[in-house]
C-alpha cells in the first residue's frame, strides 16, 4: 500500500498514529486511517436500489460506493480466468483508504461479511468496519430473483441461505420488504450517524 520513498530497495511501511512509518529508516508520511460502511445483503435486499438516494443522502459527509461498479474492470484484469475476489475486495479496501486521505469516510455497497476481510493485506489501512445488513423475507427474495432480467443469475437457494446467515451474524440491519429505497437510504444514514457522532441507537 504505501512503500517507503527514502529506502534503496522497496520497503513497506506500517500504518501508525495517522502516518506511514518505514520500519527501516523511520520515514514518516502522512496516511490517514478511516472508517469504513459496509451495507451488505443477499441479492435483492435491495443494495442497488439504495445507491442513489443514499449517495445523495451522504453527500458532503461519506464517499459512497456499489462494490460492482469494478466488476467489468476486475473482469478486464482478470486475463479471461475466474475474478479473483480477495484481491477485488482488498482493492476496494485501498480505495477506502484513499478516500480516508480527504477526510471522509467510505460507504460500500456489497455482498460481504467480516471474514472477508479479516486477512486482507489492505485492512491495516482502513479503521473501524462496520456493517449494516439489508433484508427481506426469504419468498420475497425468492420472487425478486425470479422476476429478474434473464441474464441474471438464478442462485435462489444459496441467497435465500447467505440472508439467513446474515440476519443470525449481523445485527444492525433493515427489512426492505416495505417502503421505498429513500426509507431504506434513511434508515443507512441514521445507522453512519450515530457511529460518526457517537450517538447511543434508540
Amino acid at each position: 500500500m504505501h512503500y517507503c520513498q527514502s529506502c534503496d530497495t522497496p520497503v513497506a511501511m506500517e500504518p501508525r498514529d495517522g502516518h506511514a512509518v518505514c520500519p527501516r529508516c523511520g520515514r514518516l508520511d502522512e496516511a490517514v486511517v478511516g472508517p469504513l460502511f459496509i451495507v451488505t445483503g443477499a441479492s435483492c435486499s435491495g443494495k442497488t436500489a439504495v445507491l442513489a438516494p443514499l449517495a445523495r443522502r451522504l453527500r458532503g459527509r461519506c464517499i459512497t460506493f456499489d462494490a460492482d461498479l469494478l466488476l467489468d474492470s476486475a473482469g478486464a484484469l482478470s486475463g479471461g480466468q475466474p475474478i479473483n475476489w480477495t484481491a477485488f475486495l482488498d482493492a476496494w479496501l485501498a480505495v477506502a483508504h484513499g478516500v480516508a486521505q480527504a477526510g471522509m469516510p467510505t460507504v460500500l455497497l456489497g455482498p460481504f461479511i467480516p471474514g472477508h476481510l479479516r486477512d486482507l493485506p489492505a485492512r491495516r489501512w482502513t479503521g473501524d468496519v462496520r456493517f449494516f445488513a439489508l433484508d427481506c423475507p426469504d419468498d420475497l427474495r425468492r420472487a425478486r430473483i425470479n422476476a429478474r432480467p434473464p441474464w441474471r443469475s438464478r442462485d435462489t437457494d444459496e441467497q435465500v441461505e447467505f440472508g439467513r446467515w446474515l440476519r443470525r451474524n449481523i445485527p444492525d440491519r433493515f427489512d426492505t420488504s416495505n417502503g421505498t429505497p429513500e426509507d431504506t437510504a434513511a434508515a443507512i444514514s441514521a445507522w453512519i450517524d450515530r457511529h460518526l457522532t457517537g450517538t447511543p441507537a434508540k
